[in-house]
């Protein structure tokens, strides 16, 4: 779990910094207003060293190419450090991945999954990396790790030796929050898709500056049946992959999954679902902060963060009008719905409910564990309120409107 800390805010939690973020002028202009809101907004992020691991030193040679090639390789000087210091790591993957082919190829193609997997599904920011680690205190399940996810291409013959001489690569604590980071720490299969070189919204944070790509890719819209099945085939091969490594089901947690239900339960034909909600109120202005950070960290331009506040709205929107109407056609009993209110006030019987309702196991052997974090880190947890302007909750309200009705906001 996350490192202790009396102001500890983790994932999917209250930032540390608030509060309300402008709805119409860019975050860029904004900022040069000492106390504006979105000045707060961007205050307080913790540094990422020019040597920790970005997204982007995965990739192979071609893949990364092809991301530089897309945005016309307008990489920012300030950035060329960073570029090219991925573009001399790629070579590395290829042979690794080339390794691990030779030596594990015949295994993967045998390969099963080690019971049904379980999605989590919900916003950025509503509590699914809380959840998320939560559920994998129970070590009967397990999840993709963030180093799996980072090297996909050849982690079954390299994470032992990341894990072992390697965590200094990385800061204490991400970015955005102080939630902790680790190589083993569970992490978003997302990150692995757009590392293999596979359509994602994630692509927009290497040019955060041009317009958002693959943004079909959030709900499936428009993209035809034969680009969806080479999705779920390369998501499968890569769950296999973590599920030999880990031996055991695996618990899988991204927000891009919300508006994909419907394929993954048809992929996964006995696969079962946690969508958690949070107040939009809260979502908004935590979700344009995200954004921010991660583009201050991973981008290849010196971003100008315009456009964020539409472009949150615009995702949710999309993510949210599949997603009701994908559920309909996964029986009930598959699926959970949780509130992260209800995750925070009461971590241990939200967590008895999800395992009596889609019938995870037995919840007493991992009471215990769930019992002790709540005593010792979760207690000393206090939640920020978010004041949005009323300007900007009335837009929210009327563009989530189904939202805040369907998971009782109002």
């Amino acid at each position: 779990m996350a490192a202790k800390s009396s102001a500890d805010t983790r994932d999917d939690q209250p930032d540390s910094t608030s509060q309300h973020l402008p709805s119409d002028a860019s975050l860029a202009s904004v900022d040069k207003v000492n106390n504006s809101p979105a000045a707060k907004s961007n205050r307080g992020f913790h540094s990422y060293p020019l040597y920790s691991p970005r997204f982007w030193h995965g990739m192979l040679p071609l893949t990364w190419f092809k991301l530089l090639k897309a945005a016309r390789f307008r990489v920012h000087p300030s950035r060329l450090p960073l570029a090219f210091g991925v573009t001399t790591f790629t070579p590395f993957n290829a042979a690794l991945g080339l390794i691990q082919r030779l030596l594990f190829s015949r295994k993967l193609e045998t390969a099963e999954m080690h019971g049904p997997p379980v999605f989590i599904v919900g916003h950025w920011r509503s509590g699914t990396t809380l959840l998320h680690e939560l559920m994998v205190k129970d070590e009967r399940l397990s999840s993709p790790s963030t180093y799996q996810c980072f090297a996909p291409h050849h982690f079954l013959i390299s994470e032992w030796f990341f894990r072992r001489f390697c965590g200094w690569l990385l800061p204490g604590k991400r970015p955005i929050d102080n939630m902790a980071t680790g190589w083993d720490r569970p992490q978003e299969d997302e990150f692995a898709l757009l590392t293999l070189g596979l359509p994602s919204p994630y692509r927009r944070m290497a040019f955060p500056n041009n317009e958002p790509v693959d943004t079909n890719y959030l709900d499936f819209e428009n993209v035809s049946e034969a680009d969806i099945q080479i999705w779920l085939k390369a998501l499968r091969k890569f769950l296999l992959g973590v599920s030999t490594s880990t031996q055991r089901p695996l618990i899988i947690k991204s927000p891009t999954h919300t508006g994909r239900v419907a394929w993954l339960a048809k992929e996964f034909p006995e696969a079962k679902f946690i969508h958690i909600s949070r107040d939009p109120r809260s979502l908004y202005p935590s979700t344009c902060r995200l954004w921010n950070g991660l583009d201050e960290v991973q981008a290849l331009q010196r971003p100008n963060h315009r456009g964020i506040e539409s472009y949150v709205i615009e995702c949710f929107q999309r993510m949210y009008r599949a997603f009701h109407e994908q559920r309909k056609t996964i029986d009930s009993s598959r699926v959970i719905d949780i509130r992260y209110e209800d995750l925070t006030a009461d971590p241990v019987e939200t967590l008895r409910t999800i395992y009596r309702s889609l019938r995870l196991g037995d919840f007493e052997s991992v009471e215990p564990l769930l019992q002790t974090w709540v005593e010792n880190e979760h207690r000393t947890y206090k939640t920020n309120q978010h004041q949005l302007p009323p300007e900007q909750e009335a837009q929210i309200r009327d563009a989530w409107g189904e939202y805040f009705e369907t998971y009782r906001y109002g």
